[in-house]
């Protein structure tokens, strides 16, 4: 015969299985912090991404959730690790991070934190996460394949500007080793020039950086990647339509505004993808059993209305290989 299961036993094992709601803690609002090397405005059009997809996922702010928003204001290097540090000083329950830096600084300050980044360059080159599929510690998250895709925009200018021998180099003064080394070998390779323009990330600066890259006799313009730049994407596609000067940018956003040319990852997607691991570690998973993900999703698009302002006519060959092209 089955043994008989008591009322008070039934309830043990319901109180011990690991039912989601248990995991979320019922009743608890969770403190979420945002580290951006950017500017709020800068970035919206990222963190609503992200947002949207915890909402899907039942996170409603003021419900079960709240946001601690910490942003650098293009001034990375000097201030993510004291607002990385602020943040822990809040005890937030995860704090996201949007790229690498952040990534680094919320590490330095927190060891017990879960961290998940958004879009870094090469989480493993850099010492945040030991590997991609074991990232051990306390953070995990999406991989932008920054460096890898920064060699690949190079090759594209090439094909796109006839005899091209000069590319001009937009980098912030803190720009990454790693990532100027790719693009180093990657000119060499493709018998190309790499002028490298050394910028302050503001109006005046980039102004100025435009006046020397016209200075140097370029052929087209690119930048490093850098949350920076991302934040002055305007501006930057306006000073390269004044100079008429064909351009390739690492993310859709600068097409949006008025660029020639965009490949890259689709940063919107990570960022959803970065709230559904928010989702899961709120729900009891550890960050080290989340591998970090590379970008899946590749566009390469290229706008015709921006060519005709620059007086440009895109090759036929480069239109047939383009994911979109805008009218």
């Amino acid at each position: 015969m089955r043994k008989k299961i008591t009322r008070r036993a039934f309830c043990s094992i319901l109180l011990a299985l690991p039912f989601p709601a248990r995991a979320q803690q019922a009743g608890k609002i969770f403190r979420i912090g945002f580290l951006d090397g950017s500017t709020a405005a800068g970035s919206a059009v990222l963190w609503e991404a992200f947002r949207r997809e915890l909402t899907k996922l039942g996170w409603i702010e003021g419900k079960n959730i709240a946001f601690e928003y910490r942003f650098a204001e293009n001034k990375g290097a000097e201030r993510l690790p004291e607002l990385a540090a602020d943040l822990v000083r809040l005890k937030v329950d995860l704090i996201v991070v949007a790229g690498e830096p952040g990534a680094l600084a919320a590490k330095g300050a927190t060891s017990t934190i879960p961290i998940v980044m958004a879009a870094a360059g090469d989480p493993v080159g850099s010492g945040v996460v030991a590997s991609l599929a074991r990232p051990g510690g306390n953070v995990t998250g999406f991989s932008n394949l920054a460096y890898e895709l920064n060699t690949k925009r190079l090759e594209i200018l090439k094909d796109a500007v006839p005899k091209l021998a000069r590319v001009g180099l937009l980098k912030p003064a803190a720009s990454s080793n790693r990532q100027l080394k790719e693009l180093r070998l990657a000119a060499q390779a493709l018998k190309l020039k790499l002028e490298e323009i050394k910028t302050q990330v503001d109006a005046k600066g980039l102004e100025s950086a435009f006046k020397t890259a016209k200075q140097k006799n370029v052929g087209a313009i690119m930048t490093t990647q850098a949350t920076g730049f991302f934040a002055e994407r305007k501006r930057i596609v306006e000073l390269a339509v004044k100079n008429r000067l064909p351009a390739i940018y690492y993310q859709k956003e600068f097409v949006d505004e008025g660029g020639l040319m965009f490949y890259g990852a689709d940063y919107e997607d990570l960022y959803r993808k970065a709230a559904q691991y928010v989702d899961k570690i709120l729900k009891g998973t550890r960050p080290a059993d989340l591998p970090v993900q590379q970008a899946m999703r590749f566009e390469f698009i290229i706008s015709l209305p921006a060519a005709k302002r620059i007086g440009y006519t895109v090759p036929y060959e480069l239109l047939r290989r383009a994911n979109k092209v805008i009218q």
